[in-house]
Formats: C-alpha cells, structure tokens, sequence
C-alpha cells in the first residue's frame, strides 16, 4: 500500500505542474475545445506518466555458475517481522477513507439524478433527447447524458436559450467528461490542484455550452440576462450540468472577451519539456547479464594427463598450476554480516550467512558473476583490479584484488551489511583467526604424539567394525584451558565421545594472541578412526602429519592407509581416497597435481606403484 501511496504521490506533483501550466498559459484563452482537451489529457497523463519507465540497457558478461536443484527445501524463518511505524499504519486507512468518501459522494450524486430522471415527466425529442419536466418549481434546467431536466414553467415557456445550452451540454458528450474526472478525483481527494482542475473543467464545458447558444443567432444580452435569473436557482448535482452552474461574472467576460489569435496554439509547445523531465526522471537502468559457458575436464582426465606427462619426462616432477598470464582467476565468498559482531575492530564471522545472488563485479569494466548457493565467486581478473560486492539493501563493498595473495590459493571473504546496520561489539566471542594461533606444548608434532598415545578404540565400535572421521571442534581460552568441545560431524556416539574424551583431556595450550593480548580462540580438529583390514588390501597404518604444514582452524590426525595393489596411491590434500571417489572432485577446486614414483613413492608413502598428490585450493 506504501508503493501505491507514493505513485500516487508522484501523479498529484504532476497534476499541479500541470494545471499550473494551464493556469498560467491556457486560461484566458477563448479555444475552449483545446483548453478542454488539455485539461482532461494532462490529468490522465498524470495518471500514466509514473507508469511508463524508459529502461536504458547494460550488458555485463559474467561467468557461469554451478547450478543447484534442491528438493523439497523448507525454510523456517526464525527473525519475526519488524513492526511497522504508526505512519505506515495510519496513512493509508486515512487515504482509503478519504477515497470511499469522495466515491460515495460521486455516487449519491448519480443516484439521485437517475431516481429524479425516473420520476419525472418524459417527452422525447426527435433530435435524440429526452426533456424530463419536474414538479419543483425552484429546480434550475440541466443536463445528464441525452436527459434534459427541467421544471413545468421553463418547459412550457419553452425557451430556446435554454434548450440549445442543454443541447450544447449533450451534443459535447460533456457528461463522461465528468464522469471521468469525478473518478480520477477519488484518488486524488487530497490534492487542492485536482479539486481546481475539475472546476475549471466544469466552467470551460459552460463556455462550450454558451458559445453553442450564440452561435444560433439567440440576442446575447437576453442571454445573459436569463443566466442571471437562473442563478439562485435550486442544484446541488455533481455529475449534472446546470446553466447556472460557473460564476456569471467570468461567463460573461468570456462571451465579450476577444477571440484568441492562432499564435496562442505555439503555448501548447510548453508541454512537451514537462513530459521530457517526467520521463527523465522515472527512467531507469538495466544490467543484462549474459553468461559464459566454459567446459570443465574430468579430474580422471587431468590425473591422466598429469600421469602421461610424467612418463614423458620421468625424472621430473609435473605440477599443474593456474595461467601465469596477466589475468588469473579470484575466488571468494560474500557474507551478510549484518548481525556479526565486532572486537578490537574485527569482524565475528560466527553469525554471517552467504548471500545468494549477490552481485560481484569489476569496476570499471563489464567483467562480473552472480555468488551461488553458498554464496562464493569466481571471477577472472587482473592485477589491481577492484572488486564490487553489491546486493539489493545492502551497502556496496569494493576489495582490491592481489595476484600473490590469489596465487597463495587465498579466497577473497566480502562482508555486506544491510543499510543502516552496523555490527554490534562484543568482547566475549570467540576468534576464528587471530594474529598468532593457539599451540598445543611442544607443538603440532607433540599434539600429534598426544593424541596417538591417549586414543583408545573403543571397543564396541571395533567389534561392530565402525569407523569413519570425526570433526570437533573446541575454545582455546585466555588462560590455555579448554572449552566448548563438541562433535560437529558426527560417526558413532562411541567414537564422538572418545574424540571429546580426548580433547577435554588435553592439557592447557598457549593460548591464541591478538594485539598483544591472550584472547578466545576456535579449533577445529578431525580425528579418523580406521580398522586395520576393513574393507581393502592393507599393508600398515601409520599416523602422520607434514610439519611443513602450518594450519589456521587446527590440525586433524590422520591414520594413512598404505596399500598394495596395481593401481597408485591418490593422495587428496594429505588424505587416502579411493578411485571412486575421484568422481567426487570439482576440477575447478585443484590447485595443482603431483606424480611421484619408484623408489621416490617407495620411501615417502610405501607405495609399490606410485603415488598421486592432489592439493586443492586453500579457502
């Protein structure tokens, strides 16, 4: 109803433009045809005119993106809607008021002409009309559609000035006029221009109507005359046309007013600037968004390509990297940080959700994407460029692209906030990064001799042949200790609690630093447990961790099965997988392949036939 409010806000403006045009330009002259045309055309166009919106095009190339089918998605929204303002409430019952009391006011109007038309006395005319002759002697003559209305002593008088007025009314079709304008006013009931647009409507219909009667030879100061002993008469109908319905004194200037030249036509010109700037204004522009499909190879394709390369030139180690050209690819994720929360000037993540849709585009240039399900991005781009983020109510946000830091396999993590909103400060959360990470004593390798030495399998869950990786996740506090373990991807109630068993067992780690302050750390940490045996040919587990590697969210312990078997071990960012699940890779995520074999393969992994590394792209 908000919207309706302020279209009809906007067509209100325009009727007082125009009818201030008409005021100032039309109304003293005596071309009562055009000044009637205007008046009724610039009223409709007023209606209209918000409505027609010039759309200028703009077309932006952007990359496909995966396209996602969700079955049976049920979305609970958990926010209640803000109630709205007082304003929001009260403003529309006052319109839609004000409205139905102009509407009944047009309407009683009609009922009462047409119940008056009913009762009356009817002679038909042969000219079309019908004179309806009334027993209230005070009713002054008028005219609806082709009804003439008239008391019992002008009708026998049978005076031809009053007869050729109403005829005039009837021959100018000047009833749907008021019809017209009577239901445009409805809408427009609180705008003082309306209200004087439709009276000077009503007084150009009566100058019409008293050119018609003059035209016929009738004595204009006996007409006259006749107007001035018809005023105090009885009307009272709006949708009617009385002869004495326009003030006498402006009639009759108008009737001793000379003729306007031809010259006066060229004001009409006026006209066409103000439709130009309401056009102007309501015009709007639209983004095209055109696509481009690029097919992506197989990850059996390309771990075949790398395994064939690497027989070309044994003795060197083949590696798969992206363009080192002037253009590489960005990746990245944009966030509604609307209800994140900030310390020490840095953004809380915990509350932000991807946005989707959302518009990511390179300024200056037609480059850009669209953000999918999970809200990331992929966007080629070079270096220096600047990054756009923007979605509907939300503010803009612009990020400066770094060649070293996309190489890195670094993505780009965009926050937005809606308009207005600014993240509240809380100095209790719990960081996901900070400047230097939470350690276990001794460090990664000691965390990973820890765990090797306390973990025990449980004994059900060996029995039953369970296994599987467990996530957890847990609170490095200010003083080292730890909290808020929990199990976020869950195997087996057994082996969750045995995960928890040991991280609540741990002993108290240096804790995390920000600015030169111990503050609250996340960890997250995946622990696999494997049977010896199960489900494949297994040589030995060996539990391993690189220490070249330095992890920002923790570090899991892996049991690494060796096998033994004709096909290479594959290797997915430190972690066995089989064939199959080579399928499950998005080529897209690979930052690059590595071939190892012979005695190469033999002395870091136990591999018999070769080993393939796979990393994928940091995020």
């Amino acid at each position: 109803m908000i919207d309706f409010l302020i279209y009809d806000l906007k067509v209100a403006v325009l009727i007082a433009i125009f009818y201030m045009f008409y005021r100032l330009m039309l109304a003293k002259e005596t071309f009562h045809r055009v000044n009637r045309i205007v008046l009724l055309l610039t009223a409709v166009a007023s209606f209209l005119l918000p409505l027609c919106v010039i759309t200028m095009h703009e077309t932006v190339t952007m990359q496909q993106v995966p396209t996602v089918t969700v079955g049976d998605l049920q979305i609970e929204m958990v926010d209640e809607e803000p109630m709205k303002p007082l304003w929001q409430i009260a403003l529309p019952i006052i319109f839609i008021i004000g409205m139905l009391a102009t509407l009944a006011h047009t309407l009683w109007s009609l009922f009462r002409i047409i119940a008056l038309i009913r009762k009356s006395e009817q002679h038909p005319q042969e000219n079309g009309t019908t004179i309806c002759v009334t027993g209230n002697a005070e009713l002054s003559p008028f005219s609806w559609m082709h009804y003439i209305v008239m008391n019992r002593s002008d009708y026998e008088t049978n005076d031809a000035a009053i007869l050729a007025h109403e005829r005039g009314h009837i021959h100018l079709r000047h009833s749907w006029d008021l019809i017209l304008v009577d239901t445009l006013t409805a809408f427009q009931w609180f705008n003082p221009a309306m209200w004087m647009l439709r009276s000077d409507l009503r007084a150009i219909h009566e100058y019409e109507a008293d050119g018609a009667v003059l035209s016929q030879g009738i004595n204009a100061r006996q007409y006259q005359y006749l107007l001035i002993t018809k005023a105090a008469s009885i009307g009272g109908y709006s949708l009617a046309n009385g002869i004495s319905h326009s003030t006498l004194k402006n009639r009759i200037n108008m009737m001793l007013h000379t003729q306007s030249s031809r010259r006066s036509y060229l004001k009409l010109l006026a006209l066409l600037p103000i439709v130009a700037v309401t056009l102007a204004v309501n015009a709007e522009k639209v983004t095209d968004v055109v696509y481009t499909n690029s097919e992506n190879p197989s990850v059996e394709s390309l771990i075949n390509e790398t395994i064939v390369q690497s027989e070309a030139q044994p003795t060197e180690t083949e590696v798969v990297k992206d363009d080192e050209d002037k253009n590489f690819v960005a990746t990245g994720t944009v966030l509604d940080i609307s209800e994140a929360e900030i310390d020490n000037g840095i953004i809380e993540t915990d509350k932000a959700t991807p946005i989707i849709g959302a518009v990511v585009k390179v300024i200056g240039t037609k480059k850009g994407t669209v953000t999918g399900p999970d809200g990331k991005f992929k966007l080629e781009v070079s270096e220096g460029d600047e990054l756009a983020a923007m979605y509907i109510g939300y503010e803009t946000m612009k990020v400066v692209v770094n060649k070293v830091f996309s190489a890195a396999g670094n993505s780009y993590v965009i926050g937005l906030r809606k308009e207005g909103n600014t993240p509240k400060a809380n100095t209790n959360k719990a960081f996901d990064v900070v400047e230097q990470m939470p350690q276990f004593p001794g460090g990664h390798s000691k965390l990973l001799e820890y765990i090797t030495r306390n973990l025990k399998y449980p004994t059900e869950a060996e029995m039953n042949c369970t296994q599987g990786r467990v996530i957890a996740t847990f609170v490095v506090e200010e003083d080292g200790s730890i909290s808020n373990a929990k199990v976020v991807r869950s195997i087996d109630p057994l082996l969750d609690a045995e995960a928890l068993r040991i991280i609540n067992t741990m002993p108290k780690w240096q804790p995390g630093m920000q600015n030169g302050k111990a503050v609250r750390v996340k960890y997250t940490i995946p622990i696999s447990f494997n049977l010896p045996g199960k489900d494949s040919d297994v040589t030995h587990y060996e539990g391993s961790i690189k220490s070249d590697e330095k992890p920002q969210k923790g570090i899991g312990v892996v049991l690494r099965k060796v096998v033994d078997d004709k096909e290479p071990l594959v290797l997915l960012d430190g972690k066995t997988i089989d064939s199959e699940k080579l399928k499950e890779i998005d080529p897209k995520t690979i930052e690059s392949m590595q071939v190892l074999k012979n005695q190469e393969a033999k002395e870091k992994y136990g591999a018999q036939n070769g080993v393939i590394l796979i990393t994928t792209k940091k995020k």
